[in-house]
């Protein structure tokens, strides 16, 4: 098996010589196209070393390149040997150019169709090259000890928490495609699959997901296609008749059975094979969104009323964890805050896992966006020093998300530290109190965010908010709050982060993070609908941080009802040294 990673990369090229392949797309994504992948599928990482989340690799016979988006160069130059790999801004520098600039003319370049979409593939698009579907995965044929795929039981997810049944939701799903005229839907994202049938699994990190497809049927019928000893009898009578169990082996024949039937699939969450396979077969494809991401996004009743049961549960947890790191944390490491955090949380009974790796930066590791702590590269926690801390927790009914920055004294910060903290929570609290009509998407609203930020000259390379998911993934679509622009509008039950920050690289990060539920405003004149958000995170900003001044009364204002919310909620769930340090932690900021 090759070990170092120059000898994998020759090994890999040695593969595509013998294929009679110029090149090879590497992507980060699984069959399932999900943020979080089993071990079996991290391709990427094995390759190149990179450990990002969102990325992608072109390796040609005598150049290779990684790329990713602004959330993890830093990360990426750390992790990725520069004498192998090119390192670029996904963005900045696209693939799609790489290739004209470096490929030979009309080479053959290799791509997996299996674990890309479609419109990943358009993305790469260029005539200077020919792409070529592989029968195999090249990566595969020279990874010899990859590990075997994750064979976890699914689980039963009860009305309690999803608040609607799977037969309610497959025939309301159904009735849709009927009325379009659509006999079929391709639903690969896992996610989908696990809020349509109401199942939870544990394949891969973070996510409690089952890997599987499912085709849903104009009948409100399903086809699942999941390794038939994750199904327990439970699940199996769970289910019910109408979802038919098969095992993965028999997608092929399922979709080319589909012939000369209207079938949906998503371009951009459904792997560019399906539509290849399906177009072979003489079914008719049409392009439209998972039929599951907007209803999935709506939250119902019950699963609002989960949130916030799950965000003061959490709240609870992250009090005690801040509490603690001001009064006993000195002299820890990175990895231990976030081991102790984890600790805290997993005191509640409901506490199921982290929803991702937490995000411990003390000084310069927290100006990398998305910063992974190992064992190598944990810091002290020393005095004086700006710590980020991101982190989220998935409970049945609901799943958090939360960043804090913190002083760890016991100096006053600098003018500049407080100048940027001040400024990335103005944007927070003025995007968590921000209406706006119905029908306005999250781009409409990204810059009440940005808004503080860019009157001081500063900004940040991410989007300001994700969806998240309702015990499932913490990073959800199809809602977003970003610069891009957006097609999707934001609707009532839907919950989105509100996380603007600052990052000055090798010095410090900033970043604050609240979710933020969105619900009916009262404010329509004329018969107009209007929105606003709710706040579901409850948890104090560090006021060493904050400057008076650069805030204003209106934020400050908005800032000291925050506090006491945060107090009135969170504090009853308190004692003893916890307590008293949350009400002073709340207590109103003084007016210069």
């Amino acid at each position: 098996m090759p070990g170092k990673m120059s000898d994998r990369l020759e090994a890999l090229r040695a593969v595509l010589t013998e294929t009679s392949l110029d090149g090879l797309i590497i992507p980060r994504s699984d069959e399932y196209l999900g943020e979080y992948v089993p071990a079996c599928a991290e391709r990427l990482a094995w390759i190149s070393g990179f450990t990002g989340s969102a990325g992608l690799a072109v390796a040609l016979a005598g150049k290779a390149a990684v790329f990713s988006d602004g959330r993890y160069i830093t990360q990426m130059d750390d992790q990725v040997d520069g004498a192998l790999w090119e390192r670029h801004h996904i963005t900045e520098a696209p693939p799609r150019l790489w290739l004209e600039k470096n490929a030979p003319e009309k080479a053959r370049i290799g791509y997996d169709p299996r674990i890309i979409s479609r419109s990943a593939l358009n993305a790469l698009h260029t005539d200077a090259v020919i792409f070529v579907p592989t029968p195999f995965n090249p990566v595969d044929a020279v990874w010899t000890d990859r590990p075997g795929p994750p064979s976890a039981p699914a689980r039963v997810h009860p009305l309690e928490f999803t608040g609607q049944s799977s037969e309610e939701k497959r025939h309301a799903l159904g009735a849709q495609l009927l009325e379009k005229g659509w006999q079929a839907a391709i639903i690969t994202d896992c996610t989908s699959v696990a809020w349509l049938l109401n199942i939870r699994g544990t394949d891969v990190p973070h996510t409690p997901v089952v890997l599987s497809f499912a085709i849903l049927h104009s009948n409100a019928q399903v086809d699942l296609f999941v390794d038939d000893a994750k199904i327990t009898p439970e699940v199996r009578n769970w289910l019910g008749d109408d979802v038919t169990i098969l095992p993965p082996d028999q997608l092929e024949a399922a979709l080319r059975a589909l012939k000369g039937q209207k079938v949906a699939v998503d371009p951009s969450a459904t792997p560019v094979w399906f539509s290849q396979t399906l177009d072979a077969a003489g079914a008719t494809v049409v392009e439209a969104a998972d039929p599951c991401a907007l209803p999935r996004a709506r939250k119902n009743a019950i699963e609002q009323q989960g949130a916030r049961a799950a965000h003061l549960r959490d709240a609870v947890a992250i009090c005690r964890f801040l509490h603690w790191l001001d009064t006993h944390a000195a002299g820890s490491t990175e990895l231990e805050l976030v081991e102790r955090l984890q600790a805290f949380r997993a005191e509640a009974p409901e506490y199921r896992d982290d929803s991702f790796d937490t995000i411990s930066g003390a000084g310069p590791n927290g100006a990398i966006i998305h910063y992974r702590v190992t064992p190598e590269t944990s810091r002290l926690l020393g005095a004086n020093t700006v710590y980020l801390v991101d982190s989220g927790a998935q409970y049945p009914d609901g799943t958090t998300d939360i960043t804090r920055t913190i002083w760890t004294g016991p100096d006053e910060p600098s003018v500049e530290i407080r100048e940027a903290f001040s400024r990335v929570l103005k944007g927070n609290l003025l995007l968590g109190r921000t209406r706006f009509p119905g029908g306005t998407t999250g781009s409409a609203l990204d810059v009440v965010a940005r808004y503080a930020l860019w009157q001081g000259g500063l900004d940040f390379d991410h989007g300001t908010g994700h969806g998240v998911g309702s015990y499932l993934s913490v990073h959800e679509g199809p809602q977003r709050i970003s610069k891009l622009p957006g097609t999707v509008p934001l609707e009532a039950g839907m919950i989105l982060s509100n996380e603007p920050g600052y990052y000055q690289p090798g010095s410090f990060g900033i970043r604050l993070e609240t979710l933020e539920m969105v619900r009916a405003s009262d404010v329509g004149q004329d018969g107009r609908n209007f929105l606003e958000f709710e706040t579901l995170t409850l948890a104090p900003f560090d006021r060493h941080l904050v400057d008076p001044a650069v805030m204003g009364p209106e934020a400050l204002d908005l800032l000291d009802f925050y506090h006491a919310t945060v107090l009135a909620e969170v504090g009853p769930l308190l004692s003893g040294e916890t307590a008293t340090w949350l009400a002073h932690a709340c207590s109103p900021i003084k007016r210069k």
